[in-house]
């Protein structure tokens, strides 16, 4: 059953097999077993002291099996804090899950609780990755952390553990509870006069609040968490888990919705330099698919397929899958933008297909209506269609509104491929009202410009012309987007 190596004393024993080790380990009574891990741990630790440093899984793992059940835990939390340090986070979430899995074995105290808190908040950060910010597995985790978040007394140490909680709900499409929650957590910082949870809070709610449209409150929110965070400086966020980034990339999303491309660019690649700079492949991810998102808005193909092939490269390399899936989308929508619309469908499908597995809803509405644009240059007007009806559905059913002027244009401009201009020039008319109240003056300039160009056709240049100029000339000069660019030769058609 055993092999030997070596001469007694000094002979080293071995099984022949995995299973004849378990069946001799599961032969033993329970006493012997574990007094044997515990001499195991005890020795190694004795002559191999640096061993707890670079193998803590080893000892987590026999003080489990000896009993040990607090040396445990205290092991399978430095095993975790290692696996992320180097980004190998399917193991430091496995270490995480085993640690609290040896917690629940103890006393239920305050001291229990406070340990369970620091490992779901770490499962928590390793999970992102992994499965994405709208996994069923990030939704159990935050919310256990919540529970005992407000049982502690909300202690601002933990502030990420309800911030986790919000970033759930806000990309699992429980808009409403996340703006609650968001709102809730900030007037506790107020109240704290909590520097690094204003910054936080701010961010969270200007975040929110763009994905619901309305775009002016998020802008002043996002200006002021940037704000706070110049004058805290970088240490203090750094632990909060807010970067500068962050806050720039989604306030480029706003700035590009409200009409200002040149302030929403600069924005980004201000964000794009600083992520780079941190040297930490999930913000460098984050970033890429955020700026990948601005591209993808303003127009920039060749840059966004340089971005796209980017973040597909570092995401195979990390094992991201979410983020893979938004690359894959952003290639596929470049591709079909470039005139190779079969291979571009394709990947839209592939990349839509493999972000819904993770159970985020947030964003979707976009991909969809990128698959929608696609099959409008395939021709297939009627699976574009399908396309904008389950986006519509997705945004009634989470409140994510910030694209829908967009949606009710690309729905008439399919509907006019079909033969009903009626149809289509009410679905316009939807669209520049919903974007006139959202003062989203990108949605604001695409809709007036596929009207203008509906009534063009139907002889109506002169009400086409008036329709479109001041919304064109809204924009500052000198810009060059590819929407203003098409606004721009309409205008000299029509004059």
């Amino acid at each position: 059953m055993i092999f030997e190596r070596g001469a007694p004393p000094e002979a080293v024993y071995s099984f022949k097999h995995a299973l004849v080790q378990d069946a001799a380990h599961g032969s033993l009574l329970r006493n012997a077993r574990q007094q044997l891990h515990a001499q195991i741990a005890e020795a190694v630790e004795t002559h191999f002291p640096e061993l707890m440093e670079t193998q803590p899984e080893l000892f987590a793992q026999h003080y489990a099996e000896a009993g040990l059940v607090e040396k445990s835990v205290i092991c399978w939390g430095k095993a975790g804090q290692r696996s992320a340090a180097r980004s190998a986070m399917a193991e430091a979430a496995a270490q995480f899950q085993k640690g609290l899995d040896q917690l629940t074995l103890l006393p239920d105290t305050p001291e229990r609780s406070k340990q369970e808190l620091e490992f779901l908040n770490s499962l928590g950060a390793a999970l992102y990755p992994l499965k994405g910010p709208g996994a069923p597995e990030m939704g159990l985790a935050y919310a256990r952390g919540l529970e005992l978040w407000t049982r502690l007394g909300s202690p601002a140490e933990f502030l990420d553990v309800p911030y986790g909680r919000l970033r759930y709900l806000l990309f699992s499409g429980e808009l409403a509870s996340a703006l609650g929650l968001a709102e809730d957590l900030l007037r506790l910082s107020y109240e704290r006069d909590d520097a690094a949870g204003l910054v936080q809070g701010h961010f969270a709610i200007g975040r929110t609040l763009m994905f619901i449209g309305r775009f002016g409150p998020a802008r002043s929110h996002l200006e002021k968490s940037l704000s706070l965070h110049n004058e805290i400086g970088r240490p203090a966020i750094t632990q909060m888990g807010v970067q500068t980034y962050g806050v720039q990339m989604y306030s480029a999303i706003v700035l590009a919705c409200l009409g200002y491309p040149d302030q929403a660019l600069s924005n980004s690649a201000a964000s794009a330099v600083e992520a780079r700079g941190l040297a930490d492949p999930i913000s460098l991810a984050t970033s890429m698919a955020m700026r990948s998102r601005l591209l993808s808005l303003v127009g920039d193909d060749m840059a966004l397929g340089e971005q796209a092939d980017q973040l597909v490269s570092l995401t195979i390399e990390q094992g991201f899958r979410q983020w893979h899936a938004q690359g894959t989308i952003y290639r596929g929508w470049v591709q079909a933008r470039n005139g190779d619309v079969a291979e571009g469908m394709s990947l839209l499908r592939s990349g839509i297909i493999a972000f819904r597995v993770s159970g985020t809803e947030a964003w979707l509405p976009h991909f969809l209506a990128l698959h929608a644009s696609a099959c409008d240059l395939a021709g297939k007007a009627e699976e574009g269609l399908s396309l904008l009806d389950e986006a519509m559905q997705i945004v009634d059913r989470t409140g994510e509104r910030w694209l829908e002027a967009e949606l009710y244009r690309l729905r008439g401009q399919l509907l006019l491929r079909r033969g009903h201009a009626e149809a289509a020039e009410n679905r316009y008319r939807e669209s520049l009202r919903m974007a006139r109240e959202q003062e989203a003056k990108l949605w604001e300039l695409r809709a007036a410009a596929s009207l203008a160009r509906l009534w063009r056709d139907q002889g109506r240049r002169g009400e086409a012309r008036d329709l479109l100029a001041p919304t064109y000339r809204w924009f500052t000069e000198g810009l060059d987007t590819r929407d203003l660019r098409e606004a721009r030769a309409l205008l000299d058609e029509l004059t």
